[in-house]
Formats: C-alpha cells, structure tokens, sequence
C-alpha cells in the first residue's frame, strides 16, 4: 500500500503535490479576481447559491449534523473508545491545556469577541419565535446562541478530525482529508478522486479564513476608534491586515510547539483574565444563575431546535442563521478537523470526542451568559442602548458593553489584543493546515511553503475588503463547503468501518493475553525458568 501522495520540487517550494497546489492556487485566483473587479455580480451569485442551499438543502443540513452527533455519542460511550490514536501504548503529544487551548484557537476561538455580545442581543430584538424584547425572548435568544455555538458545530469537526487522526496515526496514510476515503476507494486516493478533496479542503480553509480576517480588522478598527477617536477607514484597516499577516507568518516560521501553542495558550490566558475581569465587576449571581438557567433551557429544547425546519411556519429566519451556520461548520471542518488531529496524537477516541465536544462547548456557554447575558439583563432592567449598538455594528457590541465597566480603556485595549491574537493563531494554523494538504499531507511540511500561504492569505483579505467583496467570498466559501457534507457521511462510514475491525483486533488480543496468563499460572516452577513466557505483542496498527 502506498503510505504517501507523490511530492516534488515546485520553482522555490520543495515538497509540492503539485495537482493540488495548482489547481487550488488557479482556482482561488479566479474566485479572488472574480469578486474584486465584479463584486456586485459576484454578491448576487454566491449569495444566491447560498439561499439556494438553504431552501432546497437545508434538511439535508440539518439531518447531516445531527448524524454527527449521535455518531459522537456512540464513539464516546461505546466499544470503541478505548482505541487510542497511535499505538495502544501511546500517551498524548500535548498536555490538556495546550491541547484545548490550541483546538479553541484554531476552532472558533475568535466567535467570542465578535458574536459574545452581538448575537444574543440580535435574537433578543428579532427572535424567530415569540414577541421581541421579552423575558421569553431573551430565554430564546440564549439557547439559539448555545444552538449555533454548541454541540452540533463541534460534533462535526469531532468527526471530521478523528477519522484523519485514526487513518493517520493507526494506518499510516497521509495527515489529509483523502484519507478518510481509503475504505471506499483504496489506492485511488492518490488520484484524481484524492486530489479534488483535498482542493475542496484548500478552498474552504482559505477562504474561511481570509473572509474572518477582513471582518476582524473591521473589529479591531472599531475598537480603535473607541480608544483613541481614529475613525473607520480602509487605510487602516489595511494596516491592521498587514501586521496581522506578519505576526502569523513570524508563528507559523517558528512551527507547532514554539509559535501556534505558545501564543495559544497566551489567547485562552487572556480570555480567562477577561473573564474573570467580568465576574468581579459584573452582575456575579446573575451570571451564575442565568448560567444554570440557560443550560437547563438549552439542552430542554435541544431535540426541538435540532430537527426545526421552520416547515409549517413558512419564514427564512434559518436561511440567515442556523443553516448558514450549519454550512459554515461543515467548510471550516476540513480545516480544523485536520489542525485537531494533528495536535492529537496518543489520545484515546473516548478523550478525543469528549474532549472536543464538551470543553470548548463548556467555555463558549460560559462565556455567552457572562457577555451576551448581560447585556440582555441590562437590556431588561434598563435601556443602555446596546441592542441599537448592535444594529449598526455586530464587532462594536462588546466595546460599548464595556462602556459599562470601570477600567474601559485599559479593558478595550486588552479585547483588541485579544482579537489580534486570536486572529494570528486562525492564520498560522490555517496557513499550517493548508501547507500540510499541498504538501500531500505530511505533518511537519516545509516552512517556506507556510511563508507562502500565511503572506497569501493576508494579500487575499487586503484584496477583498479594498474591493468591498468579503461577503460574497463568504457566501462562495459557504457554498463550496456545502459537498464537503457529503464527504463527512463518506468519512464516518470509513471511520466506522476503521473501527470496528481494531477493536476486534484488541479483542483478540485480550482473549489471547487471558489464556496466556491461565496457562502459566498452570506451569510448573522449573518449566517456567526454563521456558518463560515472552510479553504480550503488540497491537498491530493495521488490520
């Protein structure tokens, strides 16, 4: 079996898989060139097509990430959990803080400081269901939050990067999506079926990433502007995307142990400090309490929430939210499933799932009561403008909620390196990720193709927000991850499929190790001297 996709030399790059290399770079010039000289075209089509998927697909969606889910649970709780990514013998590569806080960085980590405050304070205002500017509103506007930020999300990353990392670690193959689609197709995925996967996963990654990064500038520059009074302009925003860029490209040049995780575990400091910060000087029983509140009325109407299609009320309030949503988990997944699973060698399936299901789902509900709970309490009980705030400006939401606190602009200026900070660990992981898929999916790829990549990205995001064309490439991003659903179902059958013949594997082996030992125990002393038993084999890692 072949155990690597063929690589060679490319002008300065010297470990390229070249189809893929070149037709994501062709494709991703053309969608850039595409959406800046014809960006209102550009906007009518993608985000056409985006509706289009929500209104014809969107059960589709719906069903794809509650699949996930159940399939988590299964992996979690049943027989396979004590299969490990690696050797049976294996301990994990990083410790559970760096590796939570390098999966949170790479995840959804910058969600906290643009949609912390503004979402709940949206649906609060426009809630699908029920009057506006409500108790029951604000109740509903919480467990949307949770909804778009939970378990359903996070369910579809878990199953995206542990099939990479069991296909990696326990088979051999490549640190790629391709991968994943060895059950079905054997040795071809070294081919053509291979390669267009693996450029989907380029595709979406870049984008994604990209698109974050204008609108995070936009952020960071209003940030700035309630700090120092700078106003808003493209000048600076383009600085902004500029250093940016150049702090990222400096992590990314430093590799894995030495750049991302060090700055990662630096960002989740910061947000704890941040957090912290708010339970001392805000409402502390509030929070605590609405906390228990919103958990009780999430997970109280999870099944409903999950499986709503808004089919008798006949309204498009989940094409703008929850399917986008749905379809922003799925074109993300490629590229975090694959930074999770690269930092997640040695881990059990059991600690793997319950890891990335449970502990960044734990922060973000804790981290929306805390700054989206808030703000609605104060909405209720008194009229500080916030809703009207987020109206004109979802990245201001948090800054003039931090009007409210002493200390606001040393507070502001921690959240704007915050944002910074978060946005240099989604770039450079991004940058690593995307480097990894065109290099043919090796682990430690060659550093000046993350120079490449992580500079490209910062010129693709200073293009696009000059051209103003940043939410038709999100919408395109969105559209083109929509098939990656349907390699999901491909990748969990094949996970699946893994599964089940190592854990007959291990069960042979518990059974052999048994009867070994009650053999023994039956030997005589002198037999045994001359005559002693060798140690249990190995597990192979195969089949």
């Amino acid at each position: 079996m072949a155990n690597e996709v063929e690589t060679r030399r490319l002008g300065p790059f010297p470990h390229v898989s070249v189809p893929v290399f070149s037709i994501s770079a062709a494709l991703i010039l053309g969608f850039i060139l595409f959406g800046a000289f014809f960006t209102e075209t550009a906007g009518l089509i993608f985000e056409g097509a985006q509706s289009g998927i929500a209104d014809y697909f969107g059960w589709f969606l719906i069903l794809t990430v509650n699949l996930c889910i159940v399939a988590c649970l299964y992996l979690a709780l049943g027989p396979y959990g004590m299969i490990r990514l690696g050797a049976q013998t294996e301990r994990p590569q990083y410790g559970i803080y760096s590796w939570t806080a390098m999966m949170f960085s790479a995840g959804i980590g910058i969600g906290l400081l643009y949609w912390g405050v503004a979402e709940p304070l949206y649906h609060y205002l426009a809630p699908p269901i029920g009057e506006a500017e409500t108790v029951e509103a604000a109740e509903q506007a919480m467990v949307l939050s949770f909804l778009h930020w939970g378990i359903h999300g996070w369910a579809v990353y878990c199953v995206v990067g542990l099939s990479l990392a069991y296909f990696h670690y326990r088979k051999g193959l490549p640190l790629s999506v391709r991968s994943a689609l060895y059950p079905i197709i054997g040795e071809r995925i070294y081919g053509p079926w291979g390669h267009a996967v693996d450029i989907l996963a380029v595709f979406g990654t870049i984008f994604g990433i990209v698109t974050s990064l204008g609108l995070g500038v936009m952020q960071i520059n209003a940030g700035l502007d309630n700090l120092f009074g700078v106003g808003n302009s493209l000048v600076i925003q383009l600085a902004l995307i500029a250093g940016i860029t150049a702090l990222a490209t400096m992590s990314v040049m430093l590799g894995l142990d030495k750049g991302i995780k060090t700055i990662s575990n630096i960002n989740i400091t910061l947000s704890f400090v941040l957090l912290a910060f708010v339970l001392a000087v805000g409402p502390l029983l509030f929070i605590l309490n609405s906390f228990v509140e919103n958990v009780g009325n999430y997970l109280d109407r999870f099944i409903y929430f999950s499986f709503w299609s808004e089919a008798y009320s006949g309204t498009e309030w989940q094409v703008d939210w929850t399917l986008f949503y749905w379809a922003w988990w799925i074109s993300w997944a490629p590229f975090v499933g694959i930074f999770i699973a690269r930092i997640s060698r040695g881990r059990t399936v059991r600690e793997f799932v319950l890891g990335v299901l449970l502990i960044p789902c734990f922060i973000l509900f804790f981290w929306f009561t805390a700054f989206g709970g808030t703000a609605l309490n104060m909405e209720l009980t008194g009229d500080p403008g916030l809703v009207a705030a987020t109206q004109e400006d979802y990245g201001n939401a948090i800054f003039r909620l931090l009007e409210f606190f002493p200390f606001t602009p040393l507070v502001t200026g921690l959240v704007i390196v915050m944002i910074v900070m978060w946005f240099v660990t989604s770039s450079d992981s991004g940058s690593f990720v995307i480097d990894m898929l065109t290099a043919g999916g090796h682990s430690d790829p060659p550093k000046i193709q993350r120079l490449f990549w992580s500079v490209s990205e910062g010129a693709i995001a200073a293009i696009l927000l000059a051209a103003g064309g940043l939410s038709a490439l999100q919408a395109a991003a969105v559209v083109a991850g929509f098939p990656f659903a349907f390699v999901i179902l491909v990748m969990l059958y094949g996970l699946m499929r893994g599964l089940s013949r190592d854990h007959l594997v291990l069960y042979r082996y518990e059974q052999w190790y048994a009867t070994e030992q009650e053999a023994e125990a039956n030997l005589p002393k002198a037999y045994k001297d001359e005559h002693a038993l060798e140690g249990p084999p190995e597990v192979a890692k195969g089949d």
